[in-house]
């Protein structure tokens, strides 16, 4: 069957974007479409370009008889300012804080447009790092870890509470929680984690990071690697944070219980992408 070039930018398009960071040979497609191994550069170049203007991420292509091309997923500026204000203005509504100056977001990370959109502005920053793993904490973190972990092209690994027979064999700590200065439990498969595994450590909501220091000393048990913590919201005024260097999308701050006030704005994120970019 002869494919028209519109033909095969579409299906060149459906193929990278399902296959994220994925090294695809040329010959790939010109074995699909019966077609010159040029035309097909000449149909990434157009792709390339178009990616490139409209904020979507990058195309990356190796020249020689191996080259192929490869989709790095990525939004624009402007889109990530779009889903911070938005994210600020949804939860900043009356209602929302919950007893201890938590947010009720269930509802935001059950949207899998919202955790689609700051799932690939998380990955964005993480295009040039090799991530094996995106690992978060049962439950509330699981859509947003999913989200990135599908545009980096890696596994998610859900660490709990308590073990699960289906498990198998597990490794288990104990870790002080940040706020409530409790002691808990985490536990992880066994077969989870490879040594030396480099993990992008994902969570809903930081207060004081008790949870997230949790999920980096379970890691230690591995001996993997943290490479970088991501929020999607984060408490301001915590009078001893835990742990830094995260990547924040949105920030909670002026809290007030008992009048049901809150203010949110955009977190460290913008920070975090210019200096990528510098």
């Amino acid at each position: 069957m002869k494919f028209k070039r519109s033909e095969r930018l579409v299906d060149i398009t459906f193929t990278l974007i399902n296959q994220p960071r994925k090294l695809i040979p040329f010959s790939t497609f010109s074995d699909r479409y019966k077609a010159a191994k040029s035309s097909i550069s000449e149909d990434v170049a157009i792709l390339k370009q178009t990616f490139e203007a409209q904020g979507l991420g990058r195309l990356q292509t190796t020249a020689g008889a191996a080259g192929g091309v490869r989709y790095d997923p990525d939004v624009s500026e402007q889109e990530a300012l779009d889903v911070m204000n938005s994210l600020c203005e949804t939860l900043a509504k009356p209602g929302r804080l919950l007893p201890g100056g938590y947010l009720y977001l269930t509802d935001i990370v059950g949207d899998p447009t919202v955790m689609q959109r700051v799932g690939r502005m998380i990955a964005g920053l993480y295009m040039d790092r090799q991530v094996d793993v995106v690992m978060t904490v049962a439950t509330k973190g699981i859509s947003l870890a999913y989200a990135i972990a599908k545009e980096l092209g890696v596994p998610v690994v859900v660490v709990r509470r308590d073990s699960k027979v289906t498990e198998g064999s597990t490794v288990s700590i104990n870790y002080v929680s940040g706020s409530a200065k409790r002691i808990q439990t985490m536990v992880l498969s066994k077969r989870s984690l490879s040594e030396g595994a480099k993990v992008l450590v994902v969570d809903d909501f930081m207060k004081a990071g008790g949870t997230v220091r949790g999920m980096k000393s379970l890691l230690d048990e591995f001996q993997a690697n943290m490479i970088g913590i991501a929020v999607l919201v984060e408490a301001e005024h915590v009078q001893e944070r835990l742990v830094d260097d995260y990547i924040s999308v949105v920030k909670l701050s002026n809290v007030s219980v008992d009048e049901q006030t809150i203010q949110v704005h955009p977190g460290n994120y913008m920070k975090w992408r210019k200096g990528r970019n510098e």
